[in-house]
């Protein structure tokens, strides 16, 4: 199945997708009424713009230096996971998501990076469980939200994955518990966005590595994963034929896949594979 990720409402029914995505919470602050016809996505700890109006719901380090987008390898301003009032604007949001469609996408969820958050707050509510080991209590922190917005969601809860399969790291990097998450998580989705993919090479080694990860074979004849997950591919300006093929090497290895934020140019794609494919059929009689 093939499927579109938008911020443009008459773009989530467009042929020939099967799925389509809406942003209604996006990570630079933009916000837009959920649709009744769209997987509806809520970026959950990204966001630029409550970032920069109250610098109190930013992450900070051990040496309190913030998580925005203004310093190295953060790409936008994020939000303290345990900042109370956040969370629950943003269960909110979730909520009047499902009531539009019972099916819901949440992106940006965890702590942006090993050594987040040491706000006083985050240090308060460490000190106050019962972990002794500071990953251990993020992990703790971004499970039980996941688990709150789980509870307002009737259908099928979809949740993006940093794209490194490599054990441990996303446990480390952003306090996510695969397996716990995988409780309440019907389907997992993998961005792997390229602005080329003249080779792919690279996008397979990390499908197959999510593969095994979540529970898969090797063998791609053999059991799928226990919790599916699915591949999103970039698809703005990137030649419609490197499209086509890292299309073909995702399919092999996600149970479906997605392209973000042109649906122009993967519509032209997952045509042209479309008539490639009939083009090759052989017919010989019975």
């Amino acid at each position: 199945m093939y499927g579109v990720v938008t911020r443009n409402a008459d773009e989530v029914e467009m042929e020939p997708f099967d799925l389509g995505f809406y942003e209604v919470k996006d990570v630079t602050g933009r916000s837009a009424e959920p649709l009744p016809n769209a997987v509806n996505m809520v970026s959950c700890f990204g966001d630029n713009a409550a970032a920069s109006e109250n610098e109190d719901l930013v992450p900070v380090d051990e040496r309190g230096e913030p998580a925005t987008r203004d310093r190295d390898y953060f790409d936008w301003a994020y939000i303290c996971p345990t900042h109370p009032e956040y969370r629950e604007g943003l269960l909110e949001i979730i909520a009047d998501c499902a009531v539009e469609n019972g099916d819901v996408r949440l992106d940006d969820v965890g702590f942006p990076r090993e050594g987040f958050c040491h706000c006083d707050r985050c240090e308060r509510l460490f000190a106050e469980s019962d972990r002794d080991e500071f990953a251990d209590w993020r992990a703790d922190v971004i499970s039980e939200f996941v688990a709150e917005a789980a509870e307002l969601v009737p259908g099928r809860l979809l949740f993006t994955l940093y794209p490194d399969p490599y054990p441990d790291h996303l446990y480390e990097r952003a306090g996510l518990d695969l397996d716990r998450l995988a409780e309440h998580v019907d389907e997992f989705v993998v961005p792997l966005y390229d602005m080329e993919y003249a080779t792919t090479y690279w996008l397979e080694t990390i499908a197959r590595g999510f593969r095994s990860r979540l529970g898969g074979d090797y063998d791609l004849h053999g059991a799928p994963p226990e919790t599916p997950f699915s591949l999103e591919l970039y698809a703005v300006d990137v030649d419609v034929d490197d499209l086509i093929h890292a299309t073909e090497v995702a399919e092999t290895y996600a149970k479906d896949v997605f392209f973000g934020y042109d649906a122009n140019n993967a519509a032209a794609a997952v045509r042209r594979k479309d008539a490639d494919s009939r083009d090759g059929e052989v017919h010989r009689p019975e």
